[in-house]
């Protein structure tokens, strides 16, 4: 009998170790970087923490390129579109090319990664699903005018917007379309998604709030003017900034404004997305501030100065604010006192924003490089 207890209690413990190491492996673990904003909710917050001081790990130049979109980080690659057309895949250990996908446009947007696909839409209105180990084309599918931004994921579809002024819903697998909803003028912005709602600020100066099993309206809340700006959100509200350098705190579930930001001395257009908390909005502006605000009451927490305008949609990793600026630098801010904690200077200006995961940092720049920061 005491055998057979000891034998119990030694399974225990062996179930209580195994158990504990996953955990432990568990933590260690980050998710990826898929799309623009790391999640379908568009929220720009990393489940990964960054070094206090990251140092630079490598560097992928491309002569004579240009970068104004946001890479994706998924299982050890680093995805990202340039603005004359090529798509790379680099190692995310050391920056190594792995392959090119060429095509006859460009890329003002960042790829979307799943289920081993990725997508990408160009300036000449065509979204590509690409194979994401190897290149190779899958399908493509024509929209009428631009593509500005990332596609989202809901279950097996893409959701992505057009200067055409419409909302596209697509089979991720062939690229037939589902449905199509039609707005009153551009949509620059990535489209939203929680639940099975789908989120648009438009051109047209509303936010359009849309059944994605239906593709249909059902809501829509007038603002000051149009945006390109990708909402973001967290729990009833949804955030975003436009050109009339105005920010929005809207309860989607009522369909109503809660409250509007704008600041008080040399108020610029917002092109940046916001990253978000419970508490706090944080974004950029072409008025060459970073600005975080109460998301409960929409007064100003602080503003960040930089030399630059901000037109790059900052990520929040840890106690951390990250984001380039058009001053060829890249900062990382305390969310709570909106003081610098770490700044690395380049050569050229940033539009794009950060991807973080794996404890890793990738930003890519106007003068087409691409720049990879973490611990050495």
């Amino acid at each position: 009998m005491t055998r057979l207890k000891m034998n119990f209690r030694n399974i225990g413990m062996l179930s209580f170790t195994v158990t504990l190491t996953l955990c432990l492996l568990s933590s260690l673990v980050q998710a990826d970087w898929k799309s623009f904003r790391g999640s379908p909710s568009a929220g720009g917050v990393a489940d990964a923490h960054l070094p206090a001081s990251p140092d630079l790990l490598w560097k992928f130049q491309v002569e004579g390129g240009a970068f104004e979109g946001t890479a994706a980080i998924v299982d050890g690659v680093v995805y990202i579109g340039d603005l004359d057309g090529e798509v790379f895949a680099l190692k995310e250990s050391d920056g190594s090319l792995i392959w090119k996908y060429e095509t006859d446009s460009g890329f003002f947007g960042s790829p979307a990664i799943d289920s081993g696909r990725l997508f990408i839409g160009d300036m000449d209105g065509m979204v590509y699903c690409l194979d994401a180990k190897k290149g190779t084309l899958n399908w493509k599918y024509e929209t009428g005018a631009e593509i500005n931004t990332s596609v989202n994921f809901y279950k097996d579809k893409i959701l992505l917007g057009s200067q055409d002024a419409i909302l596209y819903c697509l089979e991720a697998a062939t690229g037939k379309e589902v449905w199509k909803h039609e707005i009153q003028d551009q949509i620059r912005c990535m489209p939203t998604i929680v639940d099975n709602r789908c989120f648009v600020a438009g051109c047209d100066a509303r936010l359009h709030i849309i059944d994605i099993d239906k593709g249909e309206l059902v809501a829509d809340v007038e603002i000051d003017s149009p945006t390109g700006s990708t909402p973001a959100v967290f729990g009833d509200q949804v955030f975003f900034g436009t050109s009339a350098g105005s920010f929005y705190g809207i309860d989607w579930k009522l369909a109503k404004t809660n409250w509007v930001y704008v600041e008080d001395r040399n108020h610029q257009e917002i092109r940046s997305s916001a990253a978000v908390t419970k508490t706090l909005a944080i974004f950029g502006s072409r008025n060459r501030r970073l600005t975080a605000i109460n998301t409960k009451d929409g007064k100003q927490k602080w503003s960040f100065p930089t030399k630059g305008r901000i037109d790059s949609s900052p990520v929040i990793a840890g106690t951390n604010v990250y984001f380039g600026s058009d001053d060829g630098k890249i900062y990382a801010v305390d969310v709570e006192s909106g003081t610098e904690t770490w700044s690395y200077e380049t050569d050229g200006g940033f539009t794009g924003g950060p991807a973080i995961a794996n404890h890793r940092l990738v930003i890519a720049s106007q003068d087409g490089i691409v720049y990879c920061f973490g611990k050495k």
